[in-house]
């Protein structure tokens, strides 16, 4: 009887833990983080990527956001180069519901419902990759990716992107174990 109480709780716990944004991230490990403390984009790898000139500015102003609140400077002269590029890719997913009466696995028979029920969806995800480059050696320290569902919805463009650049730079720094 206890575990049908504590059955929601834990449904509602992993529901809201779960991110719609799956992210990882790599970096030198001989690199100390600590020095850096001014940033600037790569202008000529971010022309380069292919997306919208209007997603482009998106992801800048969410980066240039997020760098700033965790106390990085934009410079003319900065210790890191920040650099992004995406890709996306149409995900297709087919369900089939097989409603009848019988034994075991597969189909039963039912006078109703011959064959059941398919249905097919469609959505884009796309991955979000995040470059940082020590100025100075030309050098590339550490790398961020954040994977998700994409939306065409124009309202909701900014806070999907926002969402997928703030879970990727949290992770930067790094941690040293």
């Amino acid at each position: 009887m206890k575990s049908l109480k504590i059955l929601p709780l834990l449904l509602l716990f992993i529901a809201s833990s779960c991110s719609s944004v799956r992210v990882n991230a790599d970096y030198d490990k001989n690199v100390d983080f600590a020095p850096y403390k001014t940033f600037a984009f790569h202008k000529n790898s971010i022309d380069k990527v292919e997306i919208s000139d209007l997603d482009k500015k998106r992801i800048l102003r969410s980066i240039d956001e997020v760098m700033t609140a965790r106390g990085f400077t934009k410079s003319e002269n900065p210790d890191l180069l920040i650099s992004f590029f995406t890709k996306e890719r149409e995900q297709v997913n087919v369900n089939q519901f097989n409603a009848g009466w019988g034994y075991g696995w597969g189909y039963g028979w039912n006078p109703y419902l011959w064959g059941g029920n398919t249905s097919v969806s469609r959505y884009t995800e796309g991955t979000l990759y995040i470059d940082i480059i020590d100025a100075n050696k030309k050098e590339l320290i550490w790398q961020g990716d954040g994977e998700g569902v994409l939306t065409k919805d124009t309202n909701k463009k900014d806070e999907k992107i926002k969402e997928f650049v703030s879970k990727i730079l949290e992770q930067y720094p790094p941690k040293k174990k």
